[in-house]
């Protein structure tokens, strides 16, 4: 078991431990959802939505939350996708299309690619037009050539593989 910041090398975390941590992350989760989907659309009257810090900082972490996420340790990686999907929510359009293209051109996997597809799954039942302007981001990190040739067949491999 890799050391964490918790545990010096060579120790374990007892199984209470891991689940109060993971029953702590849960509710933090709960909350960040309560704080994004609860924000609904301003009218011209109204005030804009409160914002929330700690996703506001995360906007500039995508690409590190979906490395992070795909490299599918325990339960973590669960709850990490839970955090790109209302990041991507909270951030719409930009970085919901940035966490799908960052999956797409990264997984090397079925189980890494599967990660791909159940954040379109969830973002696509509250984004309009996630698909096109997802396929729109890659084809300008393309054309940008901001992609070593590796990752871009990497990412036509997997952009055949869900079509």
């Amino acid at each position: 078991m890799p050391a964490s910041v918790i545990t010096p090398p060579g120790l374990t975390l007892h199984d209470g431990v891991r689940e109060a941590c993971d029953r702590v992350i849960q509710l933090l989760l709960l909350n960040l959802q309560k704080l994004v989907y609860n924000r609904g659309s301003p009218s011209l009257a109204d005030s804009p939505p409160r914002p929330v810090p700690f996703l506001d900082a995360l906007k500039s972490h995508v690409r590190e939350l979906c490395v992070e996420t795909l490299r599918l340790e325990r339960k973590r990686f669960l709850w990490q996708h839970q955090l790109l999907g209302l990041l991507a929510v909270y951030s719409a359009p930009h970085c919901a299309t940035d966490a799908l293209f960052f999956l797409l051109t990264l997984a090397r996997t079925q189980e890494e690619l599967a990660l791909a597809t159940q954040l379109y799954a969830v973002l696509s039942s509250c984004l309009v037009d996630l698909l096109p302007a997802t396929v729109k981001t890659c084809v300008c990190q393309i054309h940008a050539g901001r992609l070593p040739e590796p990752q871009m067949a990497q990412l036509f491999r997997n952009l055949a593989l869900v079509v």
